[in-house]
């Protein structure tokens, strides 16, 4: 019998675990739960595929590896081949399970901005009554979003049935979703900035956007602008923003994702005026739809696998998505 190590026993429910068991026995597997990661490190060699969250520092015992599936989208700590047992291991991750509870994250942070609520915020402690005029709306508003996959697409949905006028920028000029008024190429996003009510980035950590939201990109943007970042903090010129914000070039951002996490106590984006920051919880497992989502994507891909048959949510290793 072929064996299979489950590593998130803290999302996985009793229905999720016979979702697994019934997968893997039709492709002839058993499973295994392991409560912690250092429990799974006495036993990782005996599993040929592995799910959930892996410490890459464990890779390199896993002796039977053939496949790797992250329970998180981003597995940028898991790209460096020196960590893998075997150069043909597969990686795939969840990419695809995140989209609703992250968007949802993005319309939130963004009406708050919208409504002025971080400038409400002090006042209200006080037990004072402000009143702030004027406030903006999604409603005819222009909407950039640098990138278009699961969390962009998710996103452009629902703004498009708020009103706005959604531009898609992402490396290929080109994605499915219907709800993107346009979709332009990396070398557009110049192009677009000038116009942007709000930039939204959803991008994975990959050499290719690290500082992609550059000092001079960032200037581009009107003072007007709202910034949101929900993929990876290494993508934007955090010393750029801090001075955007702070000299009022800049209307207000909001940060799921930073460089480093968490945050230091005395970083100066905590003091950034309209700033709003949230530790890394746009995503995770903390909505039922997400795991049952990253559930179903695993028992699928585990159908295929089990079959021969190609991975839907394969990781290209050298690109890093």
């Amino acid at each position: 019998m072929k064996n299979i190590a489950v590593c998130a026993s803290h999302f996985i429910t009793d229905a999720h675990r016979l979702q697994i068991e019934r997968t893997a026995e039709s492709v002839g597997f058993s499973v295994t739960y392991f409560d912690t990661q250092a429990a799974l490190e006495e036993k990782i060699a005996d599993f040929e595929v592995l799910f959930g969250y892996i410490p890459p520092e464990l890779l390199p015992g896993a002796r039977s590896l053939r496949w790797l599936c992250a329970a998180s989208a981003g597995v940028d700590h898991l790209l460096d081949d020196a960590i893998w047992p075997h150069p043909d291991c597969l990686l795939s991750n969840s990419s695809g399970a995140y989209g609703p509870t992250i968007s949802e994250h993005i319309l939130m942070v963004l009406l708050m901005l919208l409504r002025r609520m971080p400038e409400y915020q002090q006042p209200l402690l006080r037990r004072e009554w402000p009143f702030l005029t004027p406030i903006r709306s999604i409603t005819g508003s222009y909407m950039v979003l640098l990138g278009t996959g699961d969390i962009g697409s998710n996103t452009a949905r629902r703004l498009k049935a708020l009103g706005a006028e959604v531009t898609g920028v992402c490396r290929s000029g080109r994605a499915a979703e219907p709800a993107f008024d346009r979709v332009v190429p990396l070398s557009g996003l110049e192009g677009v900035l000038p116009r942007a009510d709000a930039l939204i980035l959803s991008l994975p950590a990959t050499a290719e956007t690290a500082g992609i939201l550059s000092r001079e990109r960032l200037a581009l943007l009107p003072e007007t602008a709202y910034m949101v970042n929900v993929g990876r903090g290494s993508a934007i010129d955090q010393e750029a923003l801090v001075e955007a914000l702070q000299g009022g070039r800049l209307a207000g951002a909001a940060l799921d994702v930073m460089t480093p996490e968490p945050l230091p106590a005395d970083h100066p984006l905590w003091s950034c005026p309209n700033m709003i920051i949230t530790p890394h919880v746009s995503g995770n497992m903390s909505l039922g739809l997400t795991c049952d989502l990253d559930i179903d994507m695993f028992c699928r891909d585990l159908a295929h696998y089990g079959a021969g048959e190609p991975l839907e949510h394969l990781v290209d290793r050298k690109r890093g998505y």
